[in-house]
């Protein structure tokens, strides 16, 4: 799940239509309807941390900015298979948004658009990526992008999501590889750098999808997802969210030696500021008040963001990089 969930807070809003592409009241959908309610299929806002995320790895690959042809082709063909995983996952899914209030507007929930086109369309954004990325970028990024897909449908959407409340932790793994094709984009190989950033990314999925899954507890358990917050008390659920949170702010201190003391100064304290809120929701859920996960779930989109952008700031600026203490 992870960065394919920051948007859950927000619903669809394409119009209603028949697979036949008539509108409820024998009128003919527009062009721009059609084109609205595919682009939906694809989740646009999960994809925006797309670029929060791959292009700072794509300036630490380098140590510097990066060809603007060549983080255009990465976005594009990231975007492809971002967009092939959510259309993939939304025709699975279906049943299960139809009983969830915050799905509830999708797509195929409203038969904006045939079962059978959101196949297709997933199907072909999927090739595409691999094209894209192959002929643009290069072969292991492609690669890399379909195993992110195939990893998503199969392992996240297909076995994990209705059986475990794990689901999010190792699902959320499909949402740490932008970061490894944007690396593999610049190299041609994917170095120990790239693996820390997705273990950023790792850890930071289970609070920011669990503050969510708080939120939207009865809406997960009517549709039958055993989410933590689902099968677990809230005292559990936010000791769990403290725990992986200072795991996370811990995890991006890894990429000091190979970045700044820019990068560093922002990454302890935008990690002083999370675990500030991370314990307050847990001290609120302990003594028994009402609590606003929401506002967790935000602040953690915020948090990733400073983290990245500080990356990025810190490989283009060039400034010596820490090293090794030894």
């Amino acid at each position: 799940m992870s960065l394919v969930n920051a948007a859950h807070g927000r619903s669809d809003s394409t119009s209603a239509v028949h697979p036949t592409g008539e509108l409820p009241h024998g009128g003919r959908r527009t062009i721009r309807q059609v084109v609205g309610a595919y682009a939906a299929l694809a989740k646009p806002r999960v994809i925006e941390l797309l670029l929060v995320t791959t292009i700072p790895a794509m300036f630490l690959a380098g140590r510097e900015i990066p060809s603007p042809w060549l983080v255009l082709a990465t976005l594009v063909g990231g975007t492809m298979a971002a967009g092939s995983a959510n259309a993939l996952n939304c025709v699975i899914d279906a049943d299960i948004d139809k009983v969830m209030n915050r799905t509830k507007r999708r797509p195929l929930v409203k038969e904006s658009v045939p079962r059978r086109g959101a196949l297709i369309f997933g199907l072909v954004l999927g090739v595409l990526s691999f094209v894209v990325l192959y002929f643009t970028v290069n072969l292991l990024s492609a690669i890399l992008a379909i195993v992110t897909i195939l990893f998503y449908i199969f392992v996240y959407t297909l076995v994990l999501k209705r059986r475990t409340s794990q689901n999010v932790v190792w699902g959320g793994a499909a949402g740490c590889m932008p970061v490894v094709i944007g690396w593999a984009a610049v190299t041609g190989t994917v170095e120990w750098p790239a693996f820390v950033m997705f273990g950023v990314i790792f850890f930071w999925t289970p609070p920011h999808t669990w503050a969510l899954g708080m939120k939207y507890r009865e809406d997960y358990e009517r549709a039958g997802v055993p989410m933590l917050p689902v099968v677990a008390t809230p005292q559990h659920v936010a000791r769990q969210i403290v725990i992986y949170s200072w795991v996370m702010v811990a995890w991006t201190l890894l990429l000091v030696p190979v970045t700044s003391w820019i990068y560093t100064t922002f990454a302890l304290l935008a990690g002083g500021w999370f675990l500030f809120y991370a314990h307050s929701l847990n001290a609120a859920v302990r003594r028994g008040e009402e609590t606003k996960p929401m506002s967790l779930f935000h602040r953690s989109n915020t948090y990733l963001m400073i983290v990245f952008v500080a990356l990025a700031v810190d490989s283009a600026i060039g400034l010596p990089a820490i090293g090794l203490p030894f």
